[in-house]
């Protein structure tokens, strides 16, 4: 084979349709990930996308829209104390998960019921 599969270009999941504001404020306001311009082609659609570095998160509207409860993207996090101080001082409650050896992480539900899970490897 010639081909090679380098990285993951980005991760999408669904939201309502017309929710774009409140996923900008939880993702631009409180994960503090930037708003990316999606294409003019891709607008109609609806969703939001959001970066900061090399993450990129995509929202998609999906009717009937359906939150991924297992299924999710793994963001690691550096000081990851600090980012649930964090969370809890903007009021976004978070589950602790120590099932993964090494592995300082909790899970926190987006806006729509998203599972997002954060994660240290110490």
């Amino acid at each position: 084979m010639s081909f090679t599969i380098n990285k993951i270009d980005h991760v999408q999941l669904a939201m309502p349709k017309g929710q774009e504001d409140e996923a900008r404020r939880f993702y631009g306001e409180i994960l503090v990930l930037e708003e990316v311009e999606k294409p003019e082609t891709l607008r109609k659609r609806g969703g939001v996308w959001f970066a900061r570095g090399a993450v990129h998160l995509h929202l998609g509207v999906e009717e009937p829209f359906v939150p991924a409860k297992k299924a999710h993207p793994a963001f690691e996090v550096h000081q990851i104390e600090e980012f649930k101080s964090y969370l809890s001082s903007r009021a976004v409650e978070y589950t602790v998960d120590d099932n993964l050896p090494g592995a300082n992480r909790i899970y926190v539900s987006d806006p729509f019921g998203n599972r997002l899970e954060f994660l240290e490897w110490v």
